[in-house]
């Protein structure tokens, strides 16, 4: 079996049918501002990434460090409560501008307008040096 198979026992589907269904799914709709999954993911698996995604990228950062220091010097359960509800208010507010603006500007657009930002960036920090 070639790893371009799909496995019918398992249900497991190989990556390059993956492929096919994106780009046969994005030429279907040309112009509608529209966004469909490849491979529809449950409520669970939703979830899960979205869970595991946020934890990495929160581990270690300053907000947590400065989590930290308040929960050492302050109610810890009070610093708790409020870091819930801060990360939430601002998990949902990335949630809802990430589906207007999804409405408005196609998910290439983000893309390249991010891949080239970041470029800028990189290009001034190499300018600029590590004492800017």
């Amino acid at each position: 079996a070639s790893p371009d198979d799909d496995d019918e026992e398992t249900g497991m589907v190989s990556p390059s049918t993956v492929q096919r269904r994106a780009f046969s799914s994005s030429q279907g709709t040309a112009g509608a501002s529209q966004t469909r999954s490849a491979v529809p993911m449950s409520a669970f698996a939703v979830l899960a990434t979205t869970f595991t995604m946020t934890f990495v990228a929160e581990w270690g950062d300053r907000s947590q460090i400065a989590t930290i220091a308040m929960g050492a010097a302050k109610d810890p359960l009070g610093v708790c409560v409020g870091g819930l509800i801060g990360h939430a208010l601002c998990t949902g507010l990335a949630v809802l501008g990430g589906k207007l603006l999804a409405t408005r500007i196609s998910e290439r657009a983000v893309l390249i307008v991010g891949g080239v930002l970041f470029l800028a960036f990189a290009v001034h920090s190499l300018w600029a040096g590590p004492d800017a």
